[in-house]
């Protein structure tokens, strides 16, 4: 059981949900897959399991063959946990599903929903989501990759890096300039599937934890004007639409990683004997595993407030999502290394879990928005509220 699920703002069936999770994580799993070729393999099988299972069906909205009516958060961070817990391969091939797809679902034409949104939830298309570039990460208005509009066409030029599931999707949300205004005001969203013509992979993109990413050029490409998402220029406000429904479910990655951490050293601990007692009996390790622990509850807590805000209240809660991120990766990297810590040798060979989980969490800081942009974010809205003045007591006379 994840922790907090037992509280009103989870329901039965979100219960079930993590069972059924569970059930198939234990009947699949690739281990740690190898680099290059094998990752790739790995990922699209996947992809094929997830959707055969019904999972996908959770990363689009009812109208398009989903789950429920519209993307359910608490859904996406429940199913992110118990995937990232047993296979952080297989908690990326479920959340680029989503991300990769998210634009459409918010602002896609019927035509375009209905050409690439149940592939998706079926398994058989897999989705990229292409934002960042050599000289555009987090500062998304910096992006200098071009759509000039020609005819009933578009004619993409420029170069994307940085892009999960690069070189295995079938297509990829493009975000590039039009120019209908300076800076992020003139960006605008595309769907460009994979064959296009233009289209090419200039790299694949070694990491330390395997995954498929890879660098991606445009020379030319020609994308029907009829695969825009949404109106000209509106292409940055659909780019952070997107990743506040899927940047919550970041946060619960990292806490199903932190949790297995938790789970691998307390039985580590229970088993380990050293000076005539197992390594459990040393009051230096149950604080060290308090301090893992109670982190990991909290970002939990922060994790699900931030789903339920969006699913129940309706609000895109941006800066609860950008709180949750925050807290659960950089709490989830410190429980991660405590545990690496507290396995001595064997917890940087190569080949233990908590060496896999150490590589693993270090880029979930970074993706969709580093913890430096979740602090500007909080930040910001802290400082845009109106703040009251103190409230004057008069003199006692």
């Amino acid at each position: 059981m994840l922790p907090g699920l037992e509280l009103p703002l989870f329901d039965a069936g979100h219960r079930a949900l993590l069972a059924a999770a569970e059930a198939f994580v234990e009947t699949h799993s690739a281990g740690h897959p190898a680099r290059g070729a094998a990752v790739d393999a790995a990922c699209r099988a996947h992809v094929r399991a997830l959707g055969e299972a019904g999972f996908l069906r959770y990363c689009v909205p009812g109208t398009d063959g989903g789950a429920t009516p519209t993307i359910e958060s608490r859904a996406l961070c429940i199913l992110r946990a118990a995937f990232a817990r047993h296979d952080a391969l297989l908690d990326f091939a479920f959340a680029m599903q989503g991300l990769g797809s998210g634009a459409i679902a918010l602002d896609g034409t019927p035509a375009q929903r209905a050409r690439f949104l149940p592939a998706v939830a079926t398994g058989r298309a897999i989705a990229a989501f292409a934002l960042s570039e050599p000289e555009a990460g987090s500062d998304v208005a910096a992006v200098s990759t071009t759509a000039r509009a020609d005819g009933d066409d578009y004619v993409l030029d420029g170069e994307k890096t940085w892009i999960s599931n690069g070189g295995i999707a079938d297509f990829y949300t493009v975000f590039a300039r039009t120019g209908e205004g300076p800076g992020a005001r003139g960006l605008s969203a595309f769907v460009v599937p994979a064959e296009t013509p233009g289209l090419m992979v200039a790299e694949r993109i070694e990491v330390m934890a395997p995954h498929p990413l890879a660098t991606l050029r445009f020379d030319g490409c020609r994308v029907p004007a009829a695969l825009r998402l949404g109106a000209p220029g509106a292409g940055f406000k659909l780019a952070m639409r997107t990743l506040d429904v899927f940047r919550t479910s970041v946060a619960a990655a990292a806490l199903g990683m932190g949790l297995r951490a938790l789970d691998e050293a307390r039985a580590h601990a229970a088993r380990r004997r050293m000076f005539g007692q197992r390594l459990a009996d040393f009051q230096l390790t149950q604080a060290k595993l308090a301090d893992m622990a109670l982190p990991l509850d909290a970002a939990a807590l922060l994790t699900w407030r931030a789903a339920w805000v969006r699913d129940v209240q309706g609000a895109r809660g941006t800066t609860e999502a950008a709180m949750a991120k925050l807290a659960a990766t950089e709490w989830a990297s410190d429980a991660i290394d405590a545990a690496v810590q507290l396995f001595g040798g064997r917890g940087v060979r190569v080949g233990e879990t908590v060496e896999a989980l150490y590589r693993e969490i270090r880029a979930l800081r970074i993706y969709e928005g580093a913890s430096e942009v979740q602090k500007l974010i909080i930040g910001r809205a802290l400082t845009d509220v109106a703040v009251a003045p103190p409230v004057q007591k008069e003199h006692a006379r």
